[in-house]
């Protein structure tokens, strides 16, 4: 009975934790582009990301899902008291910035409050899975952002020919959905790509498979975007945009579920209790989230950041729906206010420095860095106090 009360307990943590996940990072940044550029309403676009992010909840939940909860402390495995403290912790610095306006990188918050209970309860850290993690939020700005500045520049320069060039983007998008795994791909328990699953009903040579399969979704993509914007061009974009918008929220609810769920997968083992049926729980705590408090973040990250046009959000969107897909596939936890905003900015920048809000992206970094140390060194000293008490 004490088991099941405390698995309960921590359930609730992590539906709080998904909720706070849900209005601020996974709930707000996806559409925020779509919504600065005046290609749909805020709270149309909190509708629409909690159903998309409830899907990618279910359909690609699991690999980021599994990191947090088994791989970012070694030698020791989550017990309920610590998976509620560092739940709990998370969820407030997190509800904390989305109420202040600030967007707290969500997965740096919850990695510091897993790290931190995970050190009380006398783990060793796991420093291969923090030097990969690292590397991803490290590169993060600098990849996203630079893609998305230069995919902007393409755009605005007048040598490119604007219809061919959005139709192209949109060939590159085909390329990686033809890669991405999902569930109903793979076997049991596993994900697996479109590519993959050629690969074995066909049993032909997978890098032939694999070229010859995102070739025809390349193809397909940009063949459908062509005759979208030759028949009306800003309508075109607007579309285009919207279909990012729509990625990036299932790849924000692949990805960030796992933030939610992760640490109380130790605790579901002992009862059987299907995986797919956790991810449906963290799912539909994120999809509570966005519809209940992501407009005030959307207003945030799409007004305050930067003065975003069709063209420059189509920009910031690509490189962030591929960094997203690339943290699902190797399970790290990765934060979508860091991706999206640092595309945000890369973009706005094409436009000239006065297009981005400098102050406020200094205390954005602030916040980052921040809620990192404040999550490891809040989780592990409440863990160690409830304890000793307990």
């Amino acid at each position: 009975m004490a088991s099941l009360v405390t698995l309960v307990v921590a359930g609730g943590a992590s539906l709080f934790m998904a909720w706070a996940i849900g209005a601020g990072s996974s709930g707000s940044t996806p559409f925020a582009p779509a919504v600065g550029a005046n290609a749909i309403s805020v709270m149309r676009a909190g509708f629409i990301v909690g159903i998309l992010g409830l899907a990618g909840a279910v359909l690609q939940g699991a690999n980021v899902s599994e990191a947090v909860g088994e791989d970012l402390i070694l030698g020791v495995s989550l017990s309920p008291v610590a998976a509620v403290v560092a739940l709990t912790v998370a969820a407030i610095l997190v509800a904390t910035g989305v109420f202040a306006g600030y967007p707290i990188a969500t997965a740096f918050t919850v990695t510091g409050a897993v790290v931190g209970v995970g050190l009380g309860l006398g783990g060793a850290p796991a420093w291969a899975k923090y030097q990969q993690i690292g590397t991803l939020w490290v590169a993060t700005p600098f990849v996203g952002g630079g893609i998305a500045y230069g995919t902007a520049r393409l755009l605005r320069s007048e040598s490119v020919a604007e219809e061919l060039a959005v139709p192209a983007l949109a060939g590159v998008v085909g390329v990686i959905l033809a890669n991405v795994e999902f569930t109903f791909f793979g076997p049991a328990g596993e994900q697996a790509s479109l590519v993959a699953d050629v690969v074995a009903t066909t049993g032909a040579d997978p890098l032939v498979v694999r070229a010859a399969v995102s070739a025809a979704a390349a193809a397909l993509a940009a063949g459908a975007l062509w005759l979208d914007v030759r028949a009306d061009r800003e309508a075109g974009q607007r579309h285009f945009l919207l279909v990012l918008g729509g990625l990036v929220a299932f790849s924000a609810g692949g990805s960030q579920v796992g933030l939610a769920i992760g640490p109380l997968l130790p605790l579901v083992d002992p009862f059987d209790i299907p995986l797919v049926a956790v991810l449906v729980g963290g799912g539909f705590g994120l999809l509570l989230g966005s519809w209940t408090g992501a407009p005030r973040m959307i207003k945030a990250l799409s007004q305050d950041y930067s003065s975003l046009g069709p063209r420059r959000s189509i920009a910031a969107l690509i490189p962030s729906f591929a960094i997203a897909q690339t943290a699902v596939f190797f399970g790290i936890p990765v934060s979508f206010n860091e991706i999206i905003v640092s595309a945000i900015v890369g973009s706005g920048y094409a436009a000239g420095n006065s297009a981005v809000s400098g102050e406020k992206m200094g205390k954005t970094v602030l916040a980052w860095v921040g809620s990192l140390v404040l999550a490891l060194g809040v989780s592990f000293g409440v863990f160690v106090a409830v304890d000793a008490v307990l």
